[in-house]
């Protein structure tokens, strides 16, 4: 898909990419990655928007260790994964499957090494035969196709050690509606600064019909179409969905796929976008696709 583009997104999709679907939901059973409640539907959207290939650069804006950046290495593609939250000590478990270097020094700790000091020679050749191995399993998991996942712990406002520029495209899930709408803007120019010309900014928020507020429970903001358009600098005439915000609301509300398959985690804290496990969506995703022009 080509052009600026912002749109409430309709849970219809799950059903056209169901393949996507299992894709997502594969990754989150091997990881033990909870899904938030209306992730598939963001997930599957902003691939549709990015189309990638092997070898492209993609940022993933507020990865954390979230589903789309590994799903992207699967393609071929090497990401960027930002977040403000440290994944230093990211957990062994991604390490065994993915190529992840940091990108800078102190962004990931080194891979752990098994001393070859023992209590004799026999317990030495040990250590070293299992750290071989190891080093064999790692390398026969990660089949070569597979892109490079480099873990950067900054904020997205502020990405110093990016040159402009110099990705192919970024791509953020549900991540940036927890900034509030002066400190989005300083995000996406700066997301904006290191696109290359002729590339895509896909990202998925939360969308209010009247007015931006706060959703407390899920610390995020929900935003208008205006404040999205004002703040991406959309052309008025691009297409939007958000005439149809009641229609899409109510499908929303009446899906039973994300209603009967909410992650584990809702239903023990008030304190995350379906407080308690209750289906009672307050807001619906909204996507926003920004190309970057020539000069």
């Amino acid at each position: 898909m080509t052009g600026d583009r912002i749109e409430i997104l309709p849970v219809s999709i799950l059903e056209t990419e169901r393949r996507l679907t299992r894709e997502f939901q594969d990754i989150s059973s091997r990881f033990g990655i909870g899904l938030g409640w209306h992730y598939l539907i963001d997930l599957c959207w902003a691939v549709r928007q990015l189309v990638p290939s092997p070898g492209m650069r993609v940022i993933d804006a507020g990865a954390g260790t979230g589903i789309i950046q590994w799903w992207l290495a699967e393609q071929g593609v090497d990401v960027l994964s930002v977040d403000r939250l440290s994944r230093h000590d990211l957990p062994m478990c991604f390490r065994q499957q993915y190529r992840i270097l940091g990108w800078r020094k102190e962004d990931l700790a080194p891979l752990p090494r098994s001393g070859t000091v023992g209590f004799s020679p026999l317990r030495s050749f040990f250590q070293k035969v299992a750290t071989s191995f190891r080093k064999w399993r790692w390398k026969q998991e990660i089949p070569p196709d597979k892109g490079t996942v480099f873990i950067y712990n900054q904020e997205i406002s502020s990405m110093p050690d990016i040159i402009d520029n110099s990705v192919d495209a970024v791509v953020s899930i549900s991540a940036l509606e927890h900034n509030p709408a002066d400190r989005l803007r300083a995000c996406v120019a700066e997301l904006m600064r290191v696109l290359k010309p002729g590339g895509k900014l896909v990202a998925t928020l939360s969308a209010s019909k009247d007015q931006d507020w706060f959703h407390e429970p899920s610390k995020g903001w929900c935003y208008t179409e205006a404040t999205l358009r004002d703040i991406f600098e959309l052309s008025p005439d691009c297409s939007s969905k958000y005439d149809r915000y009641d229609e899409l609301f109510e499908a929303l509300l009446g899906c039973s796929e994300l209603r009967d398959n909410l992650a584990d985690f809702y239903f023990h804290s008030p304190n995350n976008g379906m407080p308690w496990g209750i289906w009672d969506p307050k807001y619906q995703p909204v996507g926003v696709v920004k190309i970057k022009r020539y000069e």
